[in-house]
């Protein structure tokens, strides 16, 4: 599917969206919508799978198209259901049984049937508790198909129900059935659903191209960027991963088959869900991940507790964007945790260290991290400023990049990437400073690829991703500073003082200056002699 086809359909999926919320909150349609999409993807895998299973054997559609085929085949080959779902959990992972089936609610929605509504919740809740070997207990509890923001009775909210799940499917009928596009449109709703969220989207989107230049630094190799990415990355971490696409972002990067298995966290429950569903809806078996619903900050998910060195967790990347400058409250407790009592905690106005140091605390030697904070972590002081002077001296801190301003729909702030290694070859700090490289935009900045660029130059995302890999310096953009010059900085990474984008003034030739001076001394001299010259032969007084 072509780029301009994937946007199409996403647009197609918006208009639907913003033609049946109604009265209703952007941001509650949004988990209406994207479970159906959900539920569509699943059911169109799980029918492919099965009819490549069940081969000849597999039902022709009836013509009146009341019953999916494979509803035909279980009540044909009652006998044979249980061996065949066995089957469908080793190809696929899951089942899905014929009633819940998409095809099976839209055939319920395309004739209007009284008990849409009780038979989808009950699919709903058959996903969540049978469908998987492992409990996706919770995946849409965040979805009340009996809420009056649907319509004040039953019927109403039936015959609502009736007409979303219609209008998605002829939407979706017109395009491609191949059922990766359904993830790449299902991240095209996140977007659209979090440019319409002003704050609220920062809790579950990272815009995609910042996603784009944090995968790219972390899937090449840490200690020599220049010789390209890994080949294999065995666990890949975000612990505050929202609807999970910088996650997905890296897989893309790498390849489907080149993470052993993607970890994530998040503690909002909506966003925990739409993670969760986006790694089904982009091919994830339910093995290739986990994502935990807890307290990152206060390290509530067991498997990141083992004190034993040689079980604990260890990660070959770490991205996050973690809330800006989130209030929290450190305790002493805490200031004796694992993560943090090697550094400090971080001060109860801003936890945007005691972010960094949690994913820090796991990275593997091997690894790279990058994270996604506001500009004061470079430069704050008091607490903040010893956290980042020890990391400084331990040869932790590889590079920084201050990114343009007005990127994220949560914020208009400016925000810049830290990449950390626990080992790194080089002893400075590379600063890249592309404050100033971005296409405006009238809610948004944007950053542009190579193939958007006029005039056939580097784009602005490649260009961050290649300064990195090969370390370059360039005047007014980037340059590696020694630790003798930080240091006498006070540990300050504040950008602009490594590298300015301020223009220097052009020198002034004072020899050139005084000489064109002089010819116009000379002209205006010649100019007043003419003119007194005209005003004599006009019986004039001369002008002094």
């Amino acid at each position: 599917m072509t780029q301009e086809q994937l946007n199409q359909l996403g647009k197609t999926l918006w208009a639907i969206a913003d033609d049946l919320r109604g009265a209703m909150n952007a941001d509650d349609f949004r988990d209406y919508m994207l479970s159906f999409l959900f539920l569509r993807y699943l059911s169109d895998n799980y029918e492919t799978a099965a009819r490549k299973e069940l081969g000849r054997d597999y039902p022709a559609p009836e013509e009146d198209g009341k019953r999916a085929p494979l509803a035909i085949w279980y009540q044909e080959n009652a006998e044979d259901v249980s061996d065949f779902e066995k089957q469908m959990r080793l190809k696929v992972h899951y089942v899905i049984e014929p009633p819940y089936l998409w095809s099976s609610i839209h055939e319920m929605a395309r004739t209007q049937h009284p008990d849409l509504l009780i038979n989808l919740d009950n699919g709903f809740k058959y996903i969540e508790e049978r469908s998987f070997g492992s409990s996706f207990q919770g995946l849409f509890s965040e979805i009340n198909l009996y809420s009056e923001k649907l319509g004040k009775t039953q019927k109403v909210r039936n015959d609502k129900l009736c007409s979303i799940i219609k209008k998605i499917a002829d939407g979706i009928a017109r395009f491609s059935t191949n059922t990766d596009i359904l993830g790449d449109a299902y991240e095209y709703l996140i977007g659209q659903f979090a440019a319409g969220s002003g704050k609220k989207a920062g809790e579950f989107y990272t815009p995609q191209q910042i996603s784009t230049i944090l995968s790219n630094i972390v899937t090449l190799d840490s200690q020599e960027p220049k010789t390209g990415a890994k080949q294999k990355l065995n666990k890949v971490f975000d612990f505050a991963c929202g609807s999970g696409s910088l996650l997905l972002n890296v897989r893309k990067q790498i390849g489907p088959h080149g993470i052993g298995k993607i970890y994530g966290q998040e503690k909002n429950i909506t966003t925990y869900n739409l993670a969760r569903m986006n790694m089904l809806l982009h091919g994830m078996k339910d093995t290739e991940f986990e994502i935990h619903h807890g307290d990152s900050l206060h390290n509530d998910w067991d498997i990141l507790n083992e004190m034993n060195p040689a079980k604990k967790l260890q990660f070959d990347a770490v991205v996050a964007n973690p809330p800006f400058s989130y209030r929290w409250q450190p305790s002493a407790t805490l200031g004796e945790d694992f993560r943090f009592k090697n550094h400090g905690l971080a001060p109860k106005s801003a936890a945007d260290f005691a972010f960094l140091l949690h994913g820090f605390h796991f990275l593997s030697d091997s690894g790279v991290m990058a994270i996604i904070l506001p500009h004061g972590v470079l430069f704050r002081g008091g607490a903040e400023a010893r956290i980042r002077t020890k990391l400084l001296q331990d040869g932790h801190i590889d590079t920084v990049i201050g990114l343009p301003a007005n990127l994220f729909f949560s914020t208009g702030i400016p925000v810049c990437i830290l990449v950390l290694k626990r080992c790194k070859k080089p002893d400075d700090v590379l600063f890249i400073n592309a404050s100033e490289h971005f296409e405006k935009g009238k809610r948004q900045n944007r950053l542009r690829t190579t193939q958007e660029m006029p005039d056939g130059g580097m784009g602005d995302i490649e260009r961050i991703v290649d300064t990195y890999q090969f370390r370059k310096e360039a005047v007014r953009y980037s340059r590696r500073v020694s630790m003798e010059e930080i240091e006498k900085n006070d540990y300050n990474l504040n950008i602009s003082r490594y590298v300015s984008t301020a223009k220097p003034e052009p020198k002034v030739d004072l020899q050139l200056v005084n000489t064109e001076l002089k010819a116009i001394e000379k002209r205006v001299t010649k100019a007043a002699e003419t003119h007194n010259a005209f005003l004599k032969e006009l019986g004039l007084p001369p002008v002094q």
